[in-house]
């Protein structure tokens, strides 16, 4: 459940936390093109390096390796499914099979990478008020808001009810995969009735404050643009002229023809 630490706010006064969320979210977008666009890995591990530092100066990097750890499965498994797929369907020579399935695995971690500082660093008030100020509808926005807040508090409550579990003698880790999954049967059952009553909460809470009876809602708060925003601003239109420059007119070498050019 580590991987669910990438989505849990860490309120730390720094300057990436006091970016305003629009910016950051932009910037984020930005990145997920570039990933989809760039399909080589030196550029992918570029954009992964690009990351670091907004981590250090964010300093959340123990929460944004556990976060990364977390998603190791998933990599993986990106990465082995795409060798199988590129050896008995494409039939590509070792070396770039295993180039086209590190990228793939690669990208995944530069999405990965870029969404838990966001999430690291982005309060769920200032997300749902950026939101607002873009002209979304209120309830989507606080569905979504309400999705960020409850995902973490899920994750460590299906922690709590398997360490539970273990303690009174389930395996989890034993026996075939069948076996496995019926294994978590007593841990997805407690968890469904505990988020279905975590919102009926929500619901009886929303109720009595009258959500939804003023169609014109006001804030404490709002959003206005600094000197970091900007700053990040110009550094995300670099990213994207830089990343549809390189997409259209340079023609990037693989790892292959690397090692090949140098031996």
């Amino acid at each position: 459940m580590s991987v669910f630490d990438g989505l849990k706010f860490r309120k730390v006064s720094s300057p990436i936390h006091n970016l305003d969320p629009r910016i950051k979210f932009i910037y984020i977008i930005t990145i997920f093109i570039s990933a989809i666009l760039l399909p080589e890995i030196l550029p992918l591990i570029l954009l992964l390096l690009v990351q670091l530092p907004f981590v250090f100066m964010a300093k959340v990097q123990k929460q944004w390796i556990k976060s990364l750890r977390g998603a190791a499965f998933i990599v993986g498994l990106i990465f082995i499914v795409n060798i199988l797929t590129n050896f008995f369907i494409y039939d590509l020579t070792l070396l770039i099979n295993v180039e086209t399935s590190l990228a793939m695995a690669t990208r995944f971690i530069v999405l990965a990478a870029s969404f838990s500082v966001f999430f690291l660093t982005t309060s769920p008030d200032h997300l749902g008020l950026a939101f607002e100020q873009s002209r979304m509808p209120y309830e989507f926005a606080f569905a979504f808001t309400t999705a960020v807040r409850f995902v973490p508090v899920l994750a460590e409550e299906a922690q709590t009810i398997m360490d539970a579990q273990k303690a009174r003698g389930l395996e989890l880790e034993k026996g075939n995969i069948l076996k496995r999954i019926r294994n978590y049967i007593p841990i997805l059952i407690p968890l469904i009735v505990s988020a279905i009553r975590r919102s009926m909460e929500l619901a009886e809470a929303m109720e009595s404050r009258a959500w939804g009876a003023v169609k014109k809602r006001t804030n404490l708060y709002t959003l206005k643009l600094h000197k970091g925003d900007y700053i990040l601003a110009s550094l995300t239109i670099l990213i994207l002229i830089i990343t549809i420059c390189t997409r259209v007119f340079v023609q990037i070498p693989s790892l292959s023809e690397l090692l090949t050019s140098l031996s």
